[in-house]
């Protein structure tokens, strides 16, 4: 019969096999926390959204989703004025519309979106800036919707920050530990070591659109007219009709944000509400419904810009510069030039012409400041 007095024991075999992979699983597991460590020391160090700066500090601006990165633009207290809206009104430059309108301006202006972000960072704006000189809101057709308010319509498939639009900065370390957030922090350490642009100025101004040089006025066509040809509008016919009680029934629930924000601002402030050139194949064709609709919204805005003593400048109406191709880059956004030529027209509103000699704009509501 064998012995088994010189053999190891089951249980003590077992012991020295399970000794090395608990070893593996505390280095692996101690190896992933300083990593994890590593990479929220890299975010809170560089601090891409400004958590940590205060009232007059501005970090370089890396992130491309404006949601992100206008909320520090606030809170650094640099900028008296402000520009709110979407991409339509995201060309005007503040430099200029600084010497032109008055006031130390930023441009608040997101792509896409919604009145529901819009009015966010307008009234972190308004948070941070008691007594701001002018204001100035660019109204699209969303605006004129009638479930603008509904949970659907609040946001949009980009990205929203709520945590850096409230008060609370403690909190916004609880979402600041993600692979996004380590990515723009690596940008700002490129940024600071001089390998990368800002991608955004301090002010928010940025020019999105392509290179003036790469204009291609055919591919232009085609984004504007989506193939359509001929490349003109023709009128509804015969013209649509609209009940009273249908036109009675219309709400435009956005509008109420907008006038609750106006009545917010101090008497002393200048208030402009804006309507962006969009071209003629984007606005509602003669004789429709929709035509009916925003005669109806751009009603209500004149009565709120009027109760509020705000200045309304309508550029979204057919003119000899929303009715020609070569101005614009597809149906919503205008080239370069264009919009110099708002912020000049702008100036000359705010200075008291009611309406362009080409019809470009008419302020159907102007203020006595």
């Amino acid at each position: 019969m064998m012995s088994t007095a010189g053999l190891p024991s089951e249980g003590v075999g077992s012991a020295q096999n399970e000794a090395p992979a608990r070893r593996f699983c505390c280095t692996f597991l101690l190896a992933v926390l300083a990593l994890c460590a590593l990479a929220y020391g890299i975010i809170a160090g560089f601090d891409p959204y400004g958590v940590t700066r205060g009232a007059g500090e501005l970090g370089p601006l890396m992130d491309i989703n404006q949601r992100y990165v206008y909320p520090q633009i606030v809170r650094s207290g640099r900028y008296s004025s402000a520009v709110f809206g979407t991409s339509t009104v995201r060309l005007l430059d503040p430099q200029r519309l600084d010497t032109l309108l008055g006031g130390r301006f930023a441009n608040l202006a997101m792509n896409a979106a919604t009145p529901w972000e819009q009015m966010q960072i307008a009234d972190l704006f308004l948070r941070h800036t008691p007594k701001p000189q002018v204001l100035v809101f660019g109204i699209d057709a969303p605006w004129c919707d009638h479930d603008a308010d509904s949970e659907a319509r609040r946001l949009t498939p980009r990205p929203f920050p709520p945590w850096l639009y409230d008060d609370d900065r403690l909190n916004d370390w609880a979402y600041l530990f993600n692979s996004k957030n380590l990515e723009i922090a690596l940008r700002v350490a490129a940024y600071r070591l001089g390998l990368m642009d800002e991608r955004i100025r301090g002010d928010g101004y940025e020019v999105f659109v392509p290179p003036e040089e790469r204009y291609d006025l055919a591919r232009a066509r085609m984004h504007i007219w989506q193939g359509r040809e001929p490349r003109q509008i023709t009128p509804v016919v015969p013209a649509e009709t609209v009940s009273e009680a249908e036109r009675a029934s219309w709400r435009f629930p956005a509008l109420a944000w907008l006038d609750a924000m106006l009545a917010r601002a101090p008497a002393e402030t200048r208030k402009m509400i804006v309507l962006p050139p969009v071209h003629v194949a984007v606005q509602p064709r003669p004789g429709s419904r929709a035509v009916a609709v925003e005669t109806a919204c751009k009603a209500a805005l004149v009565d709120i810009a009027k109760r509020r003593g705000a200045l309304l400048v309508d550029f979204r109406r057919s003119s000899p510069v929303t009715r020609e191709d070569s101005n614009y880059w597809d149906p919503m956004h205008y080239r370069i030039g264009i919009a110099r030529r708002i912020e000049d027209m702008l100036a000359a509103a705010m200075n008291g012409t009611t309406e362009a000699e080409d019809g470009f704009f008419v302020t159907p509501a102007s203020p006595a400041w």
